[in-house]
């Protein structure tokens, strides 16, 4: 008797264990379909110098309210984060070299406004900064984390269709 009681209760543990495990995937990109309606998008900082989207796919034309949120913890001097999504074929090398001397100005060149779609704001540890602009011609294009030294970690690539 004691063998069936613990047969049963093993096989019924185990089915209640199906039954509530779930698998997480990571995301690695987001994609968008509706031209018409704004598009939110979150994409995350971490404290590794990764972004959490390595690939983000919209719709020429379309809105995006776009929020960068910091995920780590340290603080906007030591490991500070923004989104600066580039033109295509702004050479991303000389564009974070630029960046890294433009301190006074959150590592956003004034000199190369014009390589620069839309970005945040620089955000430390637990911050948010929200951005609205509108999706490019189709093509792709490079998104950056311009402080000094992160571009070379903390980028992906911006699909429009």
């Amino acid at each position: 008797m004691k063998r069936i009681s613990f047969s049963v209760l093993f096989l019924a543990s185990v089915i209640a264990f199906g039954a509530v495990a779930t698998t997480v995937n990571a995301k690695s990109s987001v994609e968008v379909s509706d031209t018409k309606q704004e598009k939110a998008i979150v994409i995350k900082g971490s404290d590794a110098m990764q972004f959490d989207l390595k690939e983000i796919k919209v719709k020429a034309g379309q809105k995006i309210k776009l929020t960068l949120t910091h995920s780590g913890k340290l603080a906007k001097a030591a490991m500070g984060h923004n989104f600066v999504l580039l033109k295509a074929g702004t050479d991303v090398a000389a564009f974070g070299s630029k960046a890294a001397a433009a301190r006074e100005t959150e590592y956003i060149p004034k000199s190369e406004a014009a390589s620069i779609i839309a970005h945040t704001k620089l955000v430390g540890g637990g911050e948010s900064d929200t951005i609205t602009f509108t999706a490019p011609k189709k093509g792709s294009y490079t998104y950056i984390c311009s402080f000094p030294g992160h571009y070379a970690l903390m980028k992906g690539t911006f699909i429009v269709e």
